[in-house]
């Protein structure tokens, strides 16, 4: 059994059994390692220590159970704590505030994420389908540890539940059915007993089954096949792109004009940004990049594309791409996006690993011959990729910025807009 799928049974395990007393030997023992070899793999595949794992997850389920009403001291015993002078130290040392504090701010983004359905009300749902009834839910995570947005969950090992706006989701239940028309692997949906697609209520839930694989991890992405990896993204989404060309009209697509969204709106709030943060872009490079990007971007190629291909929507199984995810914000738009949005997708990982900045345009150079090698790319796409490059980082900036919870984020894409500009002849010669 791969590594990672070693480290995905013991992340459900852990899930599936935070109210009880889980040790390093135990998981160890379940995966076949010695101690020793199994700490080392399962911080290389998330990141963090076994027993810091299981104490953050064991303080977030219970977080979660407070903010539903329920007394903190019966929550922070049934978590393992024997006091809960002991829970609260442990959760300040954690996020640097409170249970309290930490639900106020955080109250919005749980209710949207997780508290859409409590489990017996997605047991009731659950009845709609011929499955099992008695498999597990579980909250859905890539490797790396972090939490899926949007309501979705894991049931039992085969089949992903996934609720929400009506429209993105319908949008996504017709890609993943055309995607599968053509041959290509997809989260198709299975029907309900009364033969629907999904069941209709205040939100649109679906239930399908999962793809195989999950996403590489952080460690494997910026390790030393990270060229392979790299090549490999490009080459999955120039085949995506090209299925994705054959069913564009029977989805219909909404159209976007990249030049336009960069220059009627995002561009007011970086040019803010870089003063109040005093990021050094010269007035030069705005000026440089509107009439430049102009000239490029009514020449490049457009069509249906992902849209959020970043490297958790794209998943793996034995080394080599099996699928890609979440299709709801897809559109019509410059197919060099998606490329280039895989790329940063990546470089936004910069926290915690080593080098990153050395190693990125290696990959970056990588996933665009990768996508060539299938996809051809044009040279006005050649000549445009560090233009667009800086389109998601501005993108993302003026809208991470505007978010009070996403303020940390838009504080890396800063960090990352900074060093695509500075690079800019390197970029543009990597293809």
């Amino acid at each position: 059994m791969q590594p990672v799928n070693i480290i995905n049974q013991s992340l459900t395990y852990i899930e599936e059994n935070l109210k009880t007393e889980i040790t390093t030997d135990e998981l160890a023992d379940m995966a076949g390692y010695s101690v020793w070899h199994y700490q080392r793999l399962f911080s290389q595949m998330t990141g963090t220590p076994v027993a810091v794992y299981i104490g953050k997850r064991r303080l977030d389920r219970a977080l979660k159970e407070i903010a539903g009403g329920r007394r903190a001291i019966d929550v922070a015993l049934e978590y393992g704590f024997d006091t809960y002078a002991g829970f609260y130290k442990a959760f300040v040392k954690i996020y640097g505030d409170s249970p309290k504090k930490k639900i106020l701010k955080t109250e919005v983004s749980i209710m949207f994420n997780k508290q859409l359905f409590n489990e017996q009300e997605l047991r009731d749902i659950l009845l709609n389908w011929d499955i099992p009834q008695d498999l597990p839910i579980l909250d859905v995570y890539i490797i790396d540890g972090t939490e899926v947005s949007g309501n979705v969950w894991s049931i039992g090992e085969e089949y992903i539940l996934k609720a929400g706006n009506r429209e993105s989701l319908l949008k996504n239940l017709n890609i993943v059915k055309a995607l599968a028309t053509q041959g290509f692997m997809a989260a198709t949906p299975i029907t309900t007993k009364s033969g629907t697609e999904y069941v209709d209520g205040q939100q649109i839930v679906i239930l399908s089954r999962g793809v195989k694989g999950s996403p590489l991890s952080k460690n494997e992405r910026f390790g030393v096949k990270r060229q392979d990896y790299g090549r490999k993204y490009g080459e999955s989404i120039a085949r995506l792109h090209k299925v994705l060309k054959s069913i564009e009209a029977e989805v219909q697509p909404k159209n976007e004009n990249l030049y336009s969204t960069v220059t009627d709106w995002v561009l007011k709030e970086v040019k803010k940004q870089n003063k109040q943060y005093q990021m050094g872009l010269s007035e030069q490079f705005f000026e440089g990049y509107i009439n430049n990007f102009k000239i490029l971007h009514d020449k490049l190629p457009k069509q249906l594309i992902h849209r959020d291909p970043n490297p958790s929507n794209i998943l793996f199984d034995d080394k080599e791409v099996s699928g890609f995810i979440d299709f709801d914000l897809s559109e019509c738009n410059v197919r060099l996006w998606d490329p280039c949005y895989c790329a940063t997708g990546l470089l936004s990982e910069w926290r915690g690993v080593e080098g990153i900045f050395e190693k990125w345009p290696e990959i970056l150079s990588a996933i665009l011959h990768g996508y060539d090698s299938v996809n051809p790319l044009s040279a006005e796409e050649k000549q445009a990729v560090y233009y667009v490059l800086c389109a998601i980082e501005m993108i993302c900036l003026a809208y991470f910025e505007g978010n009070d919870k996403l303020k940390d984020v838009a504080k890396v894409n800063r960090e990352m807009l900074m060093y695509i500009v500075k690079n800019e002849v390197m970029i543009k010669g990597l293809i």
